[in-house]
């Protein structure tokens, strides 16, 4: 049965500021990413304490929502709620805020114009790599009519990369998205790519320079250095924002009644022949000037560039300032072939994977477990948003120990010379795009996997030795507060006159108490809850009911009642003093399961029933019913024995409370914590 995500989309809505604080939402593989009108309505707090969040980011102009696996079936939830059209987008500007800073607005165009590509850029790069794989191991020739085929699948999206960019980055800049694309189509336009590569040479301009060009034909007598600009970047990106400013100016000029056809031939007419002579070979020479700077610095030691990038690739994606060294790699990847720099960070998300591993096992808190076990299984595809934003980074010490573990991976790949071919899909799916389309040795793709390998159990061992303390930190903060609300619920109880005690009265009479539920009996020490089972409430027993009916244990008075009827506590007349609790959490439900059948102050029989419990509904939600059975004034008897073990019905003796009739000095006063 499928879940339902409306409750979820909106508490989240809600919580962002309402819908009229929304300007467009989009997701990505994890995140629900907002433009808000006013990020200072949302409620961070909330939105993280929400089940079903992850946790909340602000990066890129964006407040993103952090959901995980189920963050498409979460957004389209959001959709329906909303009412936005348009697959989530809205009219309004989707850029950074006005108040951002120039790296947020850099950030938030770059990931803007890459994001809605990804996908088929990631499939682009997974079949292009196996293909080139499977070629190089000799599965079948490059001059078949399958490598032809499953390479053209494969290279298409990388070839015309162009158009491709061209359509988004005109959404970006708020221009007609099909001229955005028409730009793209004319830069790899069949003709002028053989133009790039034309025997003819007119000229050479800038000759002696770095910038040296050759010239194979003119625009009207101006000289055209002509390049082949399939698989570019930062050609395209640039054009298209001078298309859209000629295209806003052109719209002032130009009449309605004719806009639709002149605008787009004035914008065309005016900024490709731009592109062309200015534009593309200046952002050609600026993308050749990043790969030689990527190429020294990874020239002078791959391993020291390994460690750095390795270290650092998921703090750079914890700010969203990854997209600036995507864009680099795709550039590099034009000019030079290849890509040595991002290559150093493909394994990295194994490293995160082996130190959440290492949490699963260490963590005693179940929510935890739970999240991190669907952060692991995420993080084995290259997918580590859950495991950074739910796991490791909110107890720091093993999100930096799987940066260490990054730094490691990083190492091994720069050891092994291993660089990226195309751009990489994530996690295993990345490592067909280290095969050499030209063939070659297969050692640096051997090297990756080694990389991976490597990363993952540094991860886990380091996290083992040095970050089991911080796993629960938080964890045991909350079982101290449980302790400390346990110790207030026995503080009520105590707060009766049969229960005050000095240190000159004498220990309680001996007695016994009789099982309040039909059921199973089991020790304290098994209940899954630290402030049972440790003795901290006193000592005692537990009971799996099988019939969801709580009786009184002895003769007495109800001292206490919690409103959501999961606790009732009550003082013996021979002077114990007695807490039950049914079931472990159980407060979180409300009340709902529970009918409450007595009230503080009133006098009850051993066997009088004062709790109706519903033990297939709230099993239902997950919680469990085991019923803690504790005398929280122990120190007033010599020792408390259980009497029965197994099947116990209402009315059984179950402990024996043993006492003394002589006066003896009781240390402290009664225990309540």
């Amino acid at each position: 049965m499928a879940k339902n995500y409306d409750n979820l989309a909106k508490t989240i809505i809600q919580d962002v500021g309402g819908k009229d604080n929304i300007n467009s939402v989009v997701h990505c593989a994890t995140r629900l990413r907002f433009k808000l009108k006013d990020k200072k309505k949302a409620n961070d707090d909330a939105l993280k304490d929400t089940d079903g969040v992850v946790t909340v980011v602000k990066a890129g102009g964006q407040y993103q929502v952090v959901i995980g696996n189920e963050v498409a079936d979460v957004y389209d939830a959001v959709l329906k709620e909303v009412g936005f059209p348009g697959g989530g987008q809205v009219p309004d500007d989707d850029g950074a805020d006005d108040d951002s800073s120039f790296i947020d607005k850099a950030v938030a165009l770059i990931s803007g114009i890459f994001t809605d590509i990804l996908a088929p850029l990631s499939a682009g790069g997974i079949i292009k790599g196996l293909v080139v794989m499977c070629a190089s191991l000799g599965w079948f020739s490059k001059t078949s009519g399958a490598y032809q085929i499953l390479y053209a699948i494969g290279d298409s999206i990388f070839f015309f990369l162009p158009v491709f960019l061209g359509f988004t980055a005109a959404r970006r800049f708020h221009m007609n998205q099909f001229i955005g694309a028409a730009i793209g189509a004319t830069l790899t336009y069949p003709s002028m790519v053989a133009l790039a590569s034309s025997k003819t040479i007119l000229s050479t301009l800038f000759k002696g320079t770095a910038f040296a060009s050759e010239v194979h034909t003119t625009f009207f007598g101006i000289p055209v250095i002509t390049m082949n600009y399939s698989s570019t970047v930062l050609p395209v990106i640039f054009t298209v924002w001078f298309a859209s400013i000629i295209e806003h100016w052109a719209k002032k000029w130009i009449s309605t009644v004719v806009q639709m056809f002149l605008v787009p031939v004035a914008t065309m007419i005016i900024a490709l022949p731009v592109a062309f002579i200015v534009i593309g070979p200046v952002m050609t020479w600026v993308g050749d000037a990043i790969g030689a700077v990527m190429q020294g610095i990874y020239n002078l030691s791959p391993i020291v560039a390994g460690i750095l990038m390795g270290a650092l690739w998921q703090v750079l994606v914890i700010f969203g300032v990854h997209w600036g060294i995507v864009a680099v790699t795709t550039a590099d990847l034009a000019a030079l072939g290849y890509d040595p720099i991002l290559a150093l960070s493909c394994m990295v998300c194994y490293a995160q994977v082996g130190v959440v591993l290492a949490m699963i096992k260490q963590t005693k808190d179940k929510k935890l477990k739970e999240t991190a076990t669907g952060a692991f299984f995420s993080g084995l595809f290259g997918v580590t948003e859950p495991a950074i934003y739910g796991v490791t980074l909110p107890r720091r010490i093993p999100f930096i120990l799987s940066c260490i573990g990054g730094a490691i991976s990083g190492a091994v790949i720069g050891a092994f010379h291993s660089v990226l071919y195309m751009l990489p899909s994530m996690g295993i799916f990345a490592i067909p795009a280290y095969a050499n389309p030209k063939g070659g040795s297969m050692t640096p793709v051997i090297g990756v996997v080694i990389a991976g390998v490597v990363a993952f159990v540094s991860g886990f061992i380091l996290q083992i030795l040095f970050g089991k303390k911080s796993v629960d930190a938080d964890y045991n903060k909350k079982q101290a507060q449980k302790v400390a609300e346990a110790a207030n619920e026995a503080t009520e109880v105590a707060n009766n006159p049969i229960v005050a005690a000095s240190e000159d009265e004498k220990l309680n009479p001996s007695t016994k108490l009789v099982s309040p539920l039909n059921g199973d009996v089991k020790p304290l020490s098994e209940i899954k809850d630290e402030v049972f089972s440790s003795g901290a409430m006193g000592q005692g027993v537990a009971i799996e009911p099988s019939e969801g009916v709580l009786h009184a244990p002895a003769d007495g008075k109800i001292a206490l009642v919690f409103p959501t009827g999961h606790v009732v506590g009550i003082n013996t007349t021979d002077g114990a003093e007695v807490l039950m609790h049914i079931g472990m959490d159980t407060v979180n439900l409300q009340g709902k399961g529970f009918k409450t059948l007595v009230q503080k102050g009133q006098e009850v029989k051993a066997g009088d029933p004062l709790v109706e419990f519903n033990i297939k509904e709230i099993k239902a939600t997950g919680y469990e019913v085991a019923t803690p059975v504790v005398v929280t004034n122990s120190k007033k008897y010599e020792s408390i024995n259980q009497v029965d073990n197994g099947t116990v019905e209402v009315d059984q003796e179950i402990l024996s409370l043993q006492g003394e009739d002589e006066k003896v000095k009781v240390s402290g006063q009664v225990q309540t914590n």
